[in-house]
């Protein structure tokens, strides 16, 4: 449970009534979550927000006069809810992504996928709540970052095959390879093509959990299983997979000092 007290108070937006209703029998089988209010439109989900103050909100994109987005543009610096979209719609997706939605559902979904979304939005809201028990500021959607922090991470990277987008965890990387002006994600035995440099994708991840071995390598340090020296001050890593990936001597130093040991 989240906290012995409050359950998440979650709205619903939707213009189509049958779309709220399944939603709504599906939440009523979780005991953290309340259904405080269900929207057919985009403005009044502004007021609803407002009012109701929720913590988890259920959007669809396209709205009458208004779309989810700008629900959420609207609300501005107020959010302080996590987001699902709901939708049919499989082209915003990244824009989803940009507004730092927890996730994209698109309908027709089955019941296995709504409960990933709902837990993955659960876990969000457990920080927040334990964040503001601790007497920190609520922060569970994109609002202005306290003065001399580091920038919020984004946990996910949304990845285009074909018509769909694939949403990879940060944390199933095992490691990533150059592509010239791409990257490759390598996650457990599959490969993924992102449009993003190495650099560009080095600038966004958690420093404490990739480092980058080689000019054309970064690697999660909980994949690395072995280190074997080569010549010339470079290295090898074994990952958890078996896969080898070179250390190179100019970025040996920095390794060091992230496991605090030399190698």
């Amino acid at each position: 449970m989240t906290g012995a007290a409050q359950p998440i108070r979650a709205l619903i937006v939707d213009d189509e009534p049958m779309a709220r209703a399944s939603i709504r029998v599906l939440l009523g089988a979780d005991p953290e979550i309340a259904v405080v209010g269900e929207c057919a439109t985009g403005g009044d989900a502004v007021s609803a927000i407002a009012a109701l103050a929720p913590e988890l909100v259920f959007l669809d994109v396209q709205l009458p006069r208004m779309t989810g987005f700008d629900v959420l543009a609207a609300v501005g610096e107020r959010r302080r809810f996590a987001v699902v979209f709901v939708t049919a719609y499989d082209s915003y997706a990244l824009a989803a992504f940009d507004a730092q939605a927890e996730d994209y559902v698109l309908k027709p979904f089955d019941d296995d996928r709504f409960q990933r979304a709902v837990e993955r939005a659960k876990q969000r809201i457990r920080h927040t709540r334990q964040g503001d028990l601790a007497g920190e500021p609520a922060q569970t959607g994109p609002g202005p970052a306290p003065a001399g922090s580091a920038p919020e991470r984004c946990e996910r990277i949304a990845i285009r095959h074909g018509a769909r987008t694939v949403f990879i965890a940060l944390s199933d990387i095992d490691w990533i390879e150059a592509a010239d002006y791409y990257a490759t994600l390598h996650v457990g035995g599959a490969a993924h093509l992102v449009r993003q440099t190495l650099a560009e994708l080095e600038a966004n991840l958690d420093p404490r959990r990739f480092v980058r071995v080689h000019r054309k390598a970064i690697v999660n340090i909980d994949r690395i299983r072995e280190i074997h020296p080569l010549f010339r001050g470079d290295c090898t890593l074994v990952l958890s997979d078996g896969t080898q990936v070179r250390l190179s001597r100019t970025r040996r130093a920095e390794f060091e000092r992230l496991f605090g040991t030399a190698t």
